[in-house]
């Protein structure tokens, strides 16, 4: 199987890891990808949301799948047009993909599908704002109603910062806030079909005790020993079915992942957002932990035929993702400064973000520059690892958490 992975953050490069260790794929490219990826796949230097790009490339490449990892993409339509051009794609197309592109319309199809979420008005100006934020009261949950890699939300106790963000969005989702910990679920979907994967937490806040900016994610964790027993089949049954026969009805079949992310409340699990793609870091753990191979359950979601395979697979143990950040990360991150000490351990290995190459040296090209995925027969000892080799990690300026999975 020849396999085009468009992407080029630490999602993509877990994507891509899992798919080299599949014996059933013959060749990886991936467009545009990352110092890390580059060592394991082709790299190829398009335009990853351009649709006509990809499909050519795909074309040109005689790929037997295409695995779409970012959301700018999909809500691109690049998926739509790898598939006209007869090539299987897994990811959603552009209208499907809106489960995440607009937060609005994510909330009118929970609504629709009858899924336990917040209870939420959609805002266009100031005083609609205010009269939602009081109507709900503090913490104030206000969301950018568009796409924002994971960092258009603001959840405050402060009226006129809630009312700042709401003003400097075209149009907000203002919410209830939902008590209790968050878990993120990743959905496999063919259209018809979903399988779960193995749930995970991830960590949003910038430094440790969840203090600072939220982020894209500052590390993550699974499995999850504390989580609720029957939690997978519960929200599948409650949420992801829902979601995925609803989608149906509008004519919108959903192939791709359904990130689902929750709060588990003391009324019971209720989405907090969907996402249309897999989550960046917890992507790096529940791979990390998933036997079954990938490519033929990729494909077997972009081909309709997810039924017909067997259940998933995990390996025993634990994975902890630690994400080490550039200097001045989320605000305005320092770039082109030396990594070292990449190298893996018996038990830990390093997942690429934001890097490239610069003269033959791996060098920090984006906010999240690394993850540090440490594997364990338990969570301590997987942190224990992961940790290990971030000390080992150099980069200058750079910061991480150190409570990751604690």
């Amino acid at each position: 199987m020849r396999v085009l992975v468009i992407g080029s953050g630490g999602r993509e490069h877990a994507l891509c890891r899992s798919l080299k260790l599949d014996p059933q794929v013959s060749e990886l490219h991936c467009a545009p990808g990352n110092a890390g990826i580059a060592e394991i796949a082709t790299l190829h230097d398009i335009v990853p949301t351009d649709p006509r790009q990809v499909a050519e490339l795909a074309e040109k490449l005689g790929a037997d799948l295409v695995v779409v990892g970012p959301e700018a993409p999909l809500v691109a339509g690049v998926a739509d047009a790898v598939r006209a051009s007869g090539i299987p794609c897994f990811g959603p197309g552009r209208q499907a993909a809106m489960i995440e592109g607009s937060k609005a319309f994510a909330k009118d199809v929970m609504n629709a599908a009858g899924v336990p979420t917040a209870r939420s008005r959609t805002c266009a100006t100031r005083e609609e704002a205010l009269q939602a934020l009081e109507e709900f009261g503090a913490p104030y949950v206000v969301k950018d109603d568009g796409l924002a890699a994971g960092k258009g939300v603001v959840v405050t106790g402060d009226l006129e910062a809630a009312l700042e963000h709401a003003g400097a969005c075209e149009r907000v989702v203002i919410e209830e806030f939902l008590d209790g910990p968050e878990v993120s679920l990743f959905a496999l979907c063919d259209g018809s079909t979903a399988v779960a994967l193995q749930p995970a937490q991830d960590f949003k806040r910038a430094y440790d005790g969840d203090e600072g900016p939220n982020t894209g994610g500052m590390g993550a964790y699974t499995p999850l020993p504390w989580a609720p027993e029957g939690l997978s089949e519960q929200v599948m049954r409650e949420v992801v079915h829902p979601t995925v026969e609803e989608l149906a009805r509008r004519g919108l079949p959903y192939n791709g992942v359904l990130y689902v992310g929750l709060a588990l409340t003391s009324k019971g699990p209720k989405v907090i957002e969907f996402n249309a793609r897999f989550g960046d870091p917890e992507t790096q753990v529940v791979l990390d932990r998933l036997r079954t191979p990938l490519a033929g359950v990729l494909m077997a979601c972009a081909t309709g035929t997810l039924a017909e395979q067997p259940p998933l697979a995990y390996r025993e143990g634990s994975a902890v993702a630690v994400v080490v950040a550039a200097e001045n990360y989320p605000a305005d991150p320092v770039k082109g400064d030396v990594i070292t000490g990449l190298e893996p351990t018996e038990h830990a290995y390093v997942l690429h973000a934001g890097t490239a190459v610069k003269e033959g040296r791996t060098v920090s090209a984006g906010g999240r520059v690394l993850a540090v995925v440490g594997t364990g027969h338990d969570q301590e000892s997987a942190r224990n690892n992961a940790y290990e080799l971030v000390g080992r990690v150099r980069l200058r300026g750079s910061h991480h958490r150190t409570d990751i999975a604690r």
